[in-house]
């Protein structure tokens, strides 16, 4: 049942985006290592730019230099937000449950005692296929990007740029698209709007540190101290989602 639904998935992205005749290949690429210096100086004038690693003199897949900073610029957005989403979710989660029936029994969430971790723990294992099962559907939908006319991260689109869910919209239901989905930022000066996208990656990269240290306070007592008076102690593993009730 969960191969099937999950097979459907890989589908389901391309099912609703509409045939573009425009050739994407031809877009003129603009981020190269030079341009991540340069960001790397305005996001922060101290630090600079920072690559331990060396990932930007790398070549992933054989893509060229463009594309792999390209694919870098465009993960640390995704991962930033992702974590500002959790970082919220965190602090919401362990001050407030929604009092309603949030299951198909009538039953409500998991306990107000528990952690988010714990809640996580918690919920029905159908709950959380619907959530992956979600995330996958969101993350096929920005790799076939090209099928709508819009070139993929690795190609020329700006990191951070989610496609329109406009196809979606037209062929199943109302959905917001996750990029501008107010369109606030259309009367915006280009000045405003690069500031915002700087001001973005910053608060990704605090989000990130923020959210890990929720969890390194709950997991190993006393890890960060500012939070050693509200950390819930915990002894499952937040990186196995599944843990103790995987099942195929």
């Amino acid at each position: 049942m969960k191969a099937a639904i999950i097979t459907s998935l890989i589908a389901s992205a391309a099912a609703f985006a509409p045939s573009n005749s425009n050739n994407s290949n031809n877009v003129k690429l603009s981020e190269t290592k030079a341009d991540l210096e340069d960001i790397a100086g305005k996001l922060n004038p101290i630090v600079k730019f920072w690559d331990p690693m060396g990932l930007s003199d790398g070549d992933f897949y054989d893509m060229g230099e463009e594309a792999t900073v390209g694919w870098l610029r465009h993960s640390e957005i995704k991962h930033g937000r992702v974590a500002m989403a959790a970082f919220v979710g965190y602090c919401v989660q362990s001050n407030f449950i929604f009092p309603w029936p949030q299951h198909l029994d009538g039953s409500t969430g998991p306990s107000f005692d528990l952690s988010p971790e714990q809640q996580w723990d918690a919920i029905p294992e159908a709950a959380k296929w619907q959530i992956f099962t979600l995330i996958g559907f969101l993350e096929i939908w920005d790799e076939c990007s090209n099928l709508q006319g819009v070139p993929h991260y690795t190609k020329g689109r700006m990191p951070g740029q989610y496609p329109s869910l406009q196809p979606f919209r037209d062929n199943v239901h109302f959905a917001l698209d996750l990029y501008d989905p107010f369109g606030f930022s259309k009367n915006r000066s280009e000045d405003a709007k690069a500031r915002g996208r700087l001001a973005e990656v910053n608060n990704g990269r605090l989000a990130m540190l923020g959210i890990f240290g929720f969890l390194s306070a709950d997991k190993v007592a006393g890890s960060v101290p500012a939070l050693s008076e509200i950390a819930i102690p915990y002894d499952g593993n937040v990186m196995i989602p599944f843990e103790g009730n995987f099942h195929l």
